[in-house]
């Protein structure tokens, strides 16, 4: 069988996308929008997803599950990954802390939005190959590797955080970092399940949060 070619896979990636765009038809109720930001959908057909996970299961990039991509992640499946880039209501210029970088398809994602991008990584090997990807396609991603569960104080504060990892309540030194009037989404619960959340923090410093699916990440690591 011959390889697959750029134009096979723009095929694949614009199937993904209107499986996304299903997915978000079907759970309107949950998340309160039925289509997709068009934003987050133009991205999502620039961005070659295939090139964010390991090249033995490149083929597999657009399946509507998630992919494996070593030290025991995962990429997230396409419409949660999809859906929470589109709840974190990015702008052009938007500063966006993302705390799990993987491999870098989210933050590339976001980048090609035209947001200014910091993410954190826990993983080394993680960092290094992102990085390697980013500067691959032309994206000014900044990484650091660390604990994301701290932030990056350095660069706080910021409009949008989006958090990949599940933890049992948002992190305090996220809600620091979170500037007045910004958003963070994050998977709120314990091991097994959690809930895709949304939380507000106003002018005033007040955090709202909304729930909207439930969802099974792996626990946001930290350093010790």
């Amino acid at each position: 069988m011959k390889p697959m070619t750029e134009q096979h896979l723009a095929v694949l990636r614009r199937h993904m996308v209107e499986i996304i765009d299903m997915h978000f038809d079907l759970a309107s109720d949950e998340i309160g929008k039925d289509a997709l930001d068009p934003a987050v959908r133009r991205a999502l057909m620039d961005v070659p997803r295939h090139l964010f996970v390991p090249e033995q299961i490149a083929a597999a990039a657009y399946q509507d599950t998630p992919l494996p991509i070593g030290f025991d992640k995962t990429l997230s499946q396409p419409f949660i990954g999809a859906l929470m880039i589109d709840l974190l209501d990015v702008q052009p210029e938007s500063r966006v802390l993302e705390v799990g970088t993987g491999l870098g398809y989210q933050a590339s994602v976001l980048a090609e939005m035209g947001a200014r991008v910091f993410s954190v990584e826990i993983v080394e090997e993680f960092a290094e190959a992102a990085s390697l990807r980013f500067t691959a396609l032309g994206h000014d991603v900044q990484v650091r590797v660390g604990d994301g569960s701290r932030g990056w104080p350095d660069h706080a504060p910021f409009d949008r955080i989006l958090v990949t990892a599940a933890s049992p309540a948002p992190p305090a030194a996220l809600v620091e970092q979170l500037a007045p009037g910004g958003q963070m989404v994050i998977p709120l619960g314990g091991k097994d399940v959690q809930q895709l959340s949304v939380v507000a923090k106003a002018d005033d410093g007040i955090l709202t949060t909304r729930a909207l699916m439930a969802v099974r990440f792996t626990q946001l690591e930290a350093s010790a």
